[in-house]
């Protein structure tokens, strides 16, 4: 009686995390807004972001509940987005809807000399958005 009693327990549990990621506002985007101009670390910002949200995600990445984007701030079609999240230089944010994280600092901070915090503050982040 116990097993059945876990078993159900975990199915219960399963099942809102299927309908919270098919709902398009529950998309979460990780944006990196970027000058056209970038150093060697804007560059690593960018590659360990991206790899990490790929390697963390691979499902929701694939189904487009995850998505990554590099966006230079400096090409006109980017002008609107960055104007909506109140962006003027380069920034790391993850975004749900109206809620947004800017994770910029972090990024800049370990994304070269300590990769794997680096990787910890965007799975931690990514999923308080989850939840």
């Amino acid at each position: 009686m116990g097993l059945l009693l876990s078993t159900l327990a975990c199915n219960g549990q399963a099942k809102p995390k299927v309908v919270k990621t098919t709902t398009a506002t529950e998309k979460i985007e990780v944006l990196y807004f970027h000058f056209t101009a970038r150093c060697v670390t804007c560059n690593i910002v960018e590659a360990e972001a991206k790899k990490n949200v790929e390697a963390l995600y691979p499902d929701l990445v694939k189904a487009g509940t995850i998505s990554f984007k590099s966006l230079d701030i400096e090409d006109k079609t980017t002008g609107p987005l960055a104007k909506k999240h109140k962006v003027y230089g380069q920034s790391l944010l993850i975004v749900k809807g109206s809620k947004k994280e800017d994770i910029t600092n972090d990024g800049f901070l370990y994304a070269r000399s300590n990769p794997e915090k680096f990787k910890k503050k965007i799975k931690e982040t990514i999923d308080e958005f989850l939840n």
